[in-house]
């Protein structure tokens, strides 16, 4: 495969070419209640070209199959060509390299019979409904997959990277007269096999938490001091910082531009933020971008100051400086953009005792199941809620939306614990249609002085 991309690579006539060719195969198994809704294996292979030539923009092809490689060079030059610009697109330099990187499968998923899967996710089905005879309704799911890339350009980069991925997810429903409660729980790795075995904790407390729901109460909606455990403060700074220091949105967003300013102070003293597509073992971790580009810690903000901005090559000359990793594609039928991978809040210092010992009314909120952001708005729903009553965890409450403003949230950040830990949630982060791409958060627990909280009327 190598030697057919430097080949097609060499015969270019364009003034500067990439090639992005994948093989994957994957398996998916979905269970609702007892009954298999869906068990299968799939096998994909494709490629992705793109063409510049002096003055004019990107031409691009995607194909499914290796054998038009070189016709789709040819497209892709001749579609460059079609578009002419005046201001000529330009690219920043990255190191010039050739590479073979092999992650780690810890027992290739490709080698597992599928009955085998659909066992091992009836035995974890099996897990949640046992727990209690209110839960009325389970959804569980698996899906493996292994990605063989390769990545070429005509500056002379090659690289091949095998690429595992596997994801878990259990969702219960709880059911006590009108009441209707669900617990969640997910994981996502970039792992094999062996790491989804061990799992029946994770599928037990999805449907604990559903049943516990039951008979919490709704918080009184209104403001309080709020602490968010890890997971809901990574997804906090992933929806608001993370996406708002994404350098193509900033490019096309003159008011997110001014927002994002560097030099601007955005939160306390001991707010240090930053994406990391090269932290060890973690789901949005890859060597190398879909632009050749080696991944690497990119500080966002420093001391509670704007310091940096996420880029792909293009952005990155635009503005002077240096690409950070960060232009993925959710697979060969995408051309790459640039995406958030491994983005945190870093480690402050204290206990989480230490954070709510001197609240005397609050909320803990924990866990996440959706969020959302625009500009300076923002909403969080967490999974589930604690009452802090006196200094302490007090009763469980039903999940809460946090709303408000971006930046008045930030300069409300009190505390930073000393508990940092990166989140292994499945899921995935959506942008310009490439959904789900695998993404990580990690955070200590964040006490804001307030925010307000969707509930029940006082």
């Amino acid at each position: 495969m190598k030697q057919q991309l430097s080949d097609a690579l060499r015969a270019s006539r364009a003034d500067y070419t990439e090639i992005r060719l994948e093989r994957s195969w994957s398996s998916t198994v979905a269970l609702r209640g007892r009954r298999i809704e869906g068990a299968q294996t799939a096998f994909d292979c494709g490629g992705f070209v793109r063409c510049l030539n002096r003055g004019c923009g990107w031409g691009a092809a995607t194909f499914t199959g290796f054998d038009d490689l070189s016709a789709m060079v040819a497209r892709a030059h001749e579609l460059s060509l079609a578009v002419r610009l005046e201001q000529p697109i330009r690219l920043a330099e990255i190191p010039l390299r050739q590479d073979d990187v092999r992650e780690d499968l810890d027992g290739d998923a490709r080698g597992i019979p599928l009955d085998q899967k659909v066992a091992l996710l009836v035995g974890l089905n099996n897990e949640m409904l046992a727990v209690d005879r209110r839960i009325v309704e389970t959804q569980a799911a698996y899906r493996d997959e292994v990605t063989e890339w390769w990545y070429g350009n005509s500056d002379g980069i090659l690289l091949h990277e095998l690429r595992p991925e596997i994801t878990l997810s259990a969702v219960a429903v709880a059911r006590e007269g009108d009441i209707i409660e669900r617990g969640l729980e997910s994981l996502g790795l970039r792992r094999g096999w062996l790491s989804v075995h061990g799992r029946e904790g994770m599928f037990r407390q999805a449907a604990e938490r559903a049943v516990d729901l039951l008979k919490a109460p709704r918080a009184p909606g209104g403001r309080y001091p709020v602490v968010l455990d890890p997971r809901l403060a990574g997804v906090f700074i992933h929806e608001s910082i993370g996406h708002l220091s994404e350098a193509d949105f900033l490019a096309e967003n003159p008011a997110a531009r001014t927002l994002m300013k560097l030099g601007r102070r955005v939160g306390p003293d001991d707010l240090n933020v930053g994406d990391d597509g090269s932290a060890s073992g973690r789901r949005g971790t890859l060597p190398y971008d879909d632009e050749g580009t080696p991944t690497r810690n990119t500080t966002l903000i420093q001391n509670g100051v704007v310091v940096g901005r996420l880029h792909n090559r293009e952005t990155a000359a635009r503005a002077g400086e240096p690409p950070t990793g960060n232009a993925r594609a959710l697979s060969f039928r995408y051309p790459p953009i640039v995406r958030l991978t491994n983005t945190y809040i870093a480690n402050g210092r204290g206990s989480f005792d230490d954070l709510i010992r001197d609240i005397k009314l609050g909320i803990y909120a924990c866990d996440a199941t959706g969020g959302r952001s625009h500009l300076e708005d923002f909403s969080l729903t967490s999974g589930y809620a604690h009452m802090i009553r006196n200094g302490k965890v007090a009763e469980m409450v039903k999940p809460v939306t946090l709303a408000g403003k971006l930046f008045e949230t930030l300069e409300r950040i009190e505390r930073i614990g000393g508990d940092f830990r990166w989140n292994e949630m499945g899921g995935g982060c959506g942008k310009n249609g490439q959904v789900p791409l695998a993404v990580s958060e990690g955070a200590p627990h964040v006490r804001l002085s307030e925010i307000l909280v969707g509930g029940d009327a006082r």
